[in-house]
């Protein structure tokens, strides 16, 4: 099992110590380092900013948001960044919910979100392989387009620039049992969002058949400390941002997966306190024994034997969303990779 350090995406200004994380973690023999996007800082340009102040580490997007870019918009930043860094880039990708798709992106969410998502995936492989024009008559991506609105004039095109892998690792960011089904076909990885090594009969259904090297790269906080319950807290800030802020009280995604892994009351409860404006009250009612299944929080002998259990899954990479360079040091003694 790999260690990846996830650095997540800003919060009112840039992260200083995205950078240092980075190199640190790179020093330490990490395997990769992810950048996210929701509706501030972007994926790609910190991720850029760090593949030219390292020379080994991998660089992946864990996510970047499909509806900010075209499909080929988005190849040709994964094709751009993969040279610059000498083939380092790895593309993750996440349809995200409505509430951000159509709030923030202002565009419709797809009423067929695998559909979608295949599609995507299908330009974006096709742009890799540069094997000729980018051509596909989808329900949601067309290229050329010709929908009745445009001019009928549109060109079938190949990139200009020769992408430096066809084979680029596309990871994708699933969440319901048929979108992490599909994931297994047509992806080289997944990314999910909450992982709980005591709880894989979750998702084993999805997972039957997985290709040869096929990536399974979860995330989860850690944090070298004394006080478990003061180092959940930040997990419990996530989780009751995520259950109950990002999306609609009738059609959130996260809180079904907390629901589907045996927390289905504790969900909607933070749900309802949440929307309510009661956001203090909705971390507190986030159950310390779910955000601790999914982190690796405390002393270092306790993160060490819950480690095990993460080792035993069929988990690849450990993307860690780790605050300090103790911590990471801490995971990389421990012999996480």
């Amino acid at each position: 099992m790999r260690l990846g350090l996830a650095l997540g995406y800003w919060g009112r200004g840039p992260a200083r110590d995205h950078l240092d994380l980075a190199t640190e973690a790179e020093n330490l023999g990490y395997h990769s380092v992810w950048t996210a996007e929701a509706w501030g800082s972007d994926a790609f340009t910190p991720l850029t900013w760090i593949a030219a102040h390292t020379s080994r580490i991998r660089l992946g997007t864990a996510i970047a948001q499909m509806a900010a870019r075209s499909p080929t918009a988005t190849a040709m930043h994964a094709l751009t960044l993969d040279h610059l860094s000498g083939g380092r880039m790895m593309l993750g990708l996440g349809l995200s919910g409505p509430q951000v798709v159509e709030g923030w992106y202002g565009r419709p969410f797809p009423s067929s979100p695998l559909t979608a998502t295949r599609e995507y995936v299908d330009v974006i492989r096709q742009v890799l392989r540069r094997e000729g024009p980018v051509a596909l008559e989808g329900r949601f991506h067309q290229h050329p387009y010709r929908g009745e609105d445009g001019t009928g004039t549109g060109k079938a095109l190949k990139p200009i620039t020769h992408p430096l892998r066809a084979d680029l690792p596309l990871l994708l960011g699933a969440e319901g049992p048929k979108n992490i089904a599909q994931t297994t076909r047509i992806a080289d990885g997944w990314l999910p969002l909450y992982w709980s090594p005591s709880r894989t009969d979750v998702y084993q259904a999805s997972l039957t058949d997985l290709p040869d090297g096929f990536m399974i790269a979860p995330m989860a906080r850690a944090k070298v400390c004394d006080d478990v319950a003061e180092g959940l807290l930040p997990v419990k800030a996530m989780l009751g941002f995520y259950i109950g802020g990002m999306g609609h009280a009738a059609r959130n995604f996260h809180a079904d997966l907390m629901a589907r892994m045996g927390y289905e009351a504790e969900a909607r409860r933070i749900q309802e306190l949440f929307l309510a404006g009661r956001r203090e009250e909705a971390v507190l009612a986030v159950p310390d024994a779910f955000a601790d299944e999914i982190s690796l929080v405390g002393p270092r002998e306790r993160i060490a034997e819950r480690l095990e259990l993460w080792r035993k899954g069929p988990v690849t990479d450990l993307l860690l969303t780790a605050p300090d360079p103790h911590t990471l040091r801490v995971l990389a003694e421990l012999g996480g990779q």
